[in-house]
């Protein structure tokens, strides 16, 4: 068996929007564990720069990702259950990073996603994708099981029995439907989904920096927090946040009625 080529992850390092792009054309931009592990490092270098403010991941070529490389796939069938199992925990260790990332990530998807490729897709905090791109929980297709966060993802979102029937037929659903659903946040004309991602990214990049990572993690507590909890969480971070400098700059643009600069906070 001929191996496939794997994708190739290129960051672009740029800021405020750093770009972290898939790119493997031949296999409409499939991710296995070196993908995994270079989008986790991507992502936490990213996260990390105070002078990055939001990430955008795109695919190239018109194709956001395929999802795991078959060829890989079939190929770790016949190693060692440890070597699957850390390909596995890869996946894990990316789909965590994009969450627990403290910058806004944004997705940008063209022709659609599949597989470990919709788990990226769903990690992010906002989806920009174009009108009639599919999405494919394509597992059950070659007889395996969904990986990768996305039958948590999906719950979260969609109601039982179409996870089920996503999950079960492997059968695609469009962008409209998800959009429809408040999973995909925008559509885009097909051939725009980058440029109006672009747009989105660098106006969550004007935003403040620190308060939109407190806002992230009260959202990611949300699920798991009762009332009371969650109370206390969103207490603890408007007090935390009204004596800073991000406060202290929003404040008083909104009563100089001027556009407030967040850069400098």
């Amino acid at each position: 068996m001929t191996d496939a080529p794997e994708t190739r992850i290129h960051d672009d390092g740029g800021a405020p929007v750093r770009r972290i792009t898939l790119d493997g054309p031949e296999t409409r931009n499939s991710i296995s564990a070196p993908a995994y592990r270079a989008i986790q490092a991507a992502v936490i270098d990213a996260g990390a720069d105070p002078a990055v403010r939001a990430i955008l991941i795109a695919g190239a070529a018109g194709f956001f990702s395929s999802g795991g490389n078959v060829a890989r796939l079939q190929a770790s069938a016949e190693g060692r259950l440890s070597e699957a199992t850390a390909n596995t925990d890869a996946l894990g260790a990316m789909i965590k990073a994009v969450r627990a990332c403290p910058v806004p990530v944004v997705a940008a998807v063209e022709g659609g996603a599949a597989g470990a490729g919709l788990s990226l897709m769903l990690a992010c905090d906002m989806v920009v994708a174009a009108a009639g791109a599919k999405f494919t929980v394509a597992y059950v297709r070659i007889g395996l099981t969904p990986d990768g966060g996305v039958t948590h993802f999906l719950s979260a979102a969609l109601p039982r029995q179409l996870v089920t029937e996503l999950c079960l037929l492997g059968r695609p659903i469009l962008a409209e439907r998800l959009a429809e659903a408040g999973v995909v946040n925008l559509l885009a004309a097909p051939g725009d989904a980058l440029a109006e991602a672009e747009t989105l990214a660098a106006r969550l990049a004007d935003g403040p920096r620190a308060a939109m990572a407190r806002i992230k993690a009260e959202i990611a507590a949300a699920g798991r927090n009762d009332l009371a909890a969650q109370l206390d969480l969103e207490a603890d971070g408007i007090n935390t946040a009204r004596f800073g400098p991000e406060a202290r700059e929003g404040l008083a643009a909104f009563l100089a009625k001027r556009k407030p600069d967040f850069g400098g906070s």
